[in-house]
């Protein structure tokens, strides 16, 4: 944006360098058409050395441009033989050229280019896996972007790239989720249905809501490999979990015994120190606890 001095000082107007990309939309008798702001000519000042109040900022209408929904098949190469509207529209710009890329596997890491060539240099990364029942937010947003940004960089000079993708279980919030879902439409909790037939409840919301997460990765245009897509809950992850925690008990660097835990009563399960909220008394006091059986 550009500011002409005599006219920002005498008439307080702005001139735009390029006011056809900046204008404003207006809807005028059933039409979108936009408003451009022509410059009046500079009138040399009245008796006095004042100016006309009259003066005023000339409008003319001219047709806003019209943009159409890309109708690219999925899967295949955007044509881009046709002329670059002067607007920005971010849905006609960006659509059409994810799915292409998943196609053509752009970002699918090859084990056997490493392999075969000890000279192939490598990039790996773990995407930090998101809570499965939340949503990103701008603070993701920012993380991705840079992520994006350093794993392109590698995979332009010429190192056989990773970017993992995957999401978080969530632990305890995700089985309060569902059990209270579980509830209100069965009246059932996880012990109505034993450990295994509740893990499938929990795979199954998962499948139901936790699309949204992979929706908004792939809104972003980030570049993870999504044939290797994980979930900490899924059985590699689990099996993992499992052999590392024998691995630890049989070098006795984890054990079992009697300790004070952060328990709920709701949950019937032991929570850590940051899932607790604590309270200050200055006394003796009588609270209710959710889930506390009073008999």
């Amino acid at each position: 944006m550009e500011f002409e001095r005599d006219e920002m000082f005498r008439l307080m107007t702005v001139k735009l360098s390029a006011w056809r990309s900046a204008c404003a939309a207006n809807l005028v008798g059933g039409k979108s058409v936009a408003t451009k702001v022509k410059k009046p000519a500079m009138q040399a000042p009245k008796e006095g050395g004042k100016k006309d109040q009259k003066d005023m900022v000339v409008k003319e209408e001219v047709k806003a441009e019209v943009w159409e929904a890309d109708k690219t098949p999925v899967g295949m190469k955007k044509d881009m033989s046709k002329p670059m509207l002067q607007q920005y529209h971010p849905k006609q710009v960006e659509a059409a050229w994810y799915s292409w890329w998943e196609k053509e596997q752009f970002f699918h890491a090859n084990a056997d280019n490493v392999l075969n060539d000890p000279t192939k240099k490598k990039f790996i990364m773990v995407i930090p896996p998101p809570n499965v029942t939340g949503a990103l937010h701008l603070g993701h947003a920012l993380m991705l972007a840079i992520e994006d940004a350093i794993t392109r960089w590698r995979r332009m000079q010429g190192h056989e790239t990773l970017w993992l993708p995957g999401c978080d279980h969530a632990g305890i919030s995700c089985q309060s989720v569902v059990e209270k879902q579980l509830w209100k439409t069965e009246q059932k909790t996880r012990h109505d249905y034993g450990r295994e037939k509740f893990l499938e409840k929990v795979w199954q919301w998962k499948g139901d809501y936790g699309g949204r997460i992979d929706n908004q990765f792939k809104r972003m245009g980030i570049s993870v490999d999504w044939q290797r897509f994980a979930f900490t809950l899924d059985e590699t992850r689990s099996k993992a979990v499992t052999e590392a925690f024998v691995r630890m008990y049989d070098k006795k660097l984890i054990y079992r015994a009697s300790r004070l835990v952060n328990w709920s009563s709701t949950l019937s399960t032991a929570l850590s120190d940051i899932e607790v909220e604590y309270i200050e008394l200055a006394g003796p006091t009588a609270l209710e606890i959710p889930g506390h059986d009073k008999s």
